[in-house]
């Protein structure tokens, strides 16, 4: 979603890709931060993205790239021929390169890395067969190195070579023989220091390192706990073979918290955000937690079953099949399927908001998230239907509720899953514009708000039917 800003360039780059004007789309490429320019780009179609990125040189075009979403750098690159795709390859850091060709189809990746130097093409696929989880997915191999033995003027002027090749020139790894990790020095000691010093003698040796194989969150965790900007991936043998940057670990920290986030609330992880999954996907994700939850539900009304008919006080005991037993039994059942189906939406729209940190609380306009609040109203249509047809059964076949009773069940089922969801998505939106933070309408909140909602449904319709 773009904020305001972006609102009032948008039409101005609609406009100059509709006269060709090749100036006005470089200046725009040029003065407008990369990550505004992504913003915007990600609602283009792909051509006219490209009409705009060509207009940039290409260190500016790849860092422009490299902001916009996953899913849309694979849609752009599947739509490039093998040589403009080996290209951009080529001028894309070394992390954000796997990620890449991680999304793209196998032979399409080794089409364009045919194109590709030979040992640059290793070291792809080297990085390409590491556990996507692994300190080594996430690591970059453009860092600054080098050896113990020469001055700190000798230093200063190898960096300068190295630094247009390296993402971070901050620490400087000292290596030595077969790329062991020695020493790291930080830039600012190199420029402090007298010229005619030896390396070896102000590096920090046996620095904090991390193999490559331990999980990314290891790596996080260690860039957290000591303050730095970088830290060092070393393999079996100890040799340096990446590092793992500051922002490499905030995006893994984001990730592990959204991925956190939605396994709370009993839903399979996203791949991508919640605007560019598709349908089938979140339906997937949502409903085998929700049909298993039922099944627990389920177990309950067994249990209630069992306790109820093994009462000696006939005086409580409700009938066999009157409105009461329904409730009495399957009310649980109806209180779950809808509280987990709408704390699931809040989850999914509270962690949307919390990923956009460019819109300031109220600043996305109310209906421009009304799409997403439909789909949440579909899904819950296509959600409560298989939960109800499940319920149905079970209350038929298992229970031995008549027909009638057993639609009750299934009819207030759908409606308090649809309701769930709709809720789960309308309230968060409702609260940030009203300029309120979203995670208010937590989980627990609409959880009883819909458990109240369910009992005055189940009574309703069980007595429009029933009676």
């Amino acid at each position: 979603m773009r904020d305001a800003y972006q609102n009032l360039i948008f039409p101005d780059v609609m406009q100059m890709i509709q006269e060709d004007d090749v100036e006005g789309l470089a200046a725009f490429c040029g003065v407008v931060h990369p990550a505004s320019v992504a913003e915007i780009l990600e609602e283009l179609e792909d051509q006219q993205v490209w009409r705009i990125l060509d207009q940039a040189g290409d260190q500016l075009r790849v860092e422009i790239f490299e902001f916009l979403s996953l899913k849309r750098q694979t849609e752009l690159a599947e739509s490039l021929d093998g040589e403009r795709l080996s290209h951009l390859l080529e001028w894309m850091s070394a992390d954000d390169r796997v990620d890449l060709l991680s999304r793209i189809p196998e032979a399409r990746r080794e089409d364009a890395l045919r194109l590709i130097a030979q040992a640059e093409r290793n070291e792809i696929r080297r990085l390409l067969s590491y556990d996507e989880d692994s300190a080594g997915a996430v690591m970059t191999t453009d860092y600054a190195s080098l050896p113990a033995a020469i001055t700190v003027l000798e230093a200063l002027a190898r960096l300068r070579q190295q630094a247009p090749d390296s993402e971070s020139i901050y620490y400087i790894y000292i290596l030595g023989e077969d790329r062991h990790l020695e020493g790291v020095i930080s830039l600012r000691q190199l420029i402090l220091a007298r010229s005619d010093t030896r390396l070896s003698e102000i590096m920090k040796r046996d620095p904090i390192r991390i193999r490559v194989t331990d999980p990314r969150t290891v790596a996080a965790e260690m860039l957290a706990r000591y303050n730095f900007i970088a830290v060092p991936i070393v393999d079996d043998s100890d040799r340096l073979v990446g590092i793992v940057t500051h922002d490499d670990a905030l995006d893994v920290v984001q990730e592990e918290a959204t991925e956190d986030a939605y396994l709370q609330s009993a839903m399979a992880p996203l791949e991508d955000t919640y605007q560019e999954s598709p349908l089938f996907e979140i339906l997937w994700k949502r409903g085998v937690w929700l049909l298993f939850l039922s099944f627990v539900a389920l177990m309950n009304a067994h249990v209630i079953d069992h306790y109820r008919g093994s009462s000696d006080n006939s005086e409580i005991t409700p009938t066999a099949t009157g409105l009461s037993s329904l409730i009495l039994l399957f009310l649980p059942l109806v209180m779950a399927s809808g509280g987990n189906a709408g704390s699931q939406s809040a989850t999914l729209f509270i962690r949307m908001f919390a990923l956009r940190p460019s819109e300031g609380r109220g600043s996305a306009s109310f209906a421009d998230d009304m799409p997403l609040v439909v789909r949440e109203l579909l899904i819950g249509l296509c959600l409560g239907s298989t939960l109800a047809s499940l319920d149905f059964t079970v209350a038929w076949l298992w229970f031995g509720r008549s027909m009638y009773e057993s639609s009750v069940i299934a009819a207030t089922v759908v409606m308090v899953v649809t309701l769930g969801t709709s809720a789960g998505s309308l309230l968060p939106l409702l609260f940030r514009r009203l300029g309120m933070d979203p995670a208010i309408m937590s989980n627990p909140l609409i959880a009883a708000m819909i458990d109240v909602l369910g009992v005055i449904l189940f009574y309703e319709i069980g007595l429009l039917v029933l009676q």
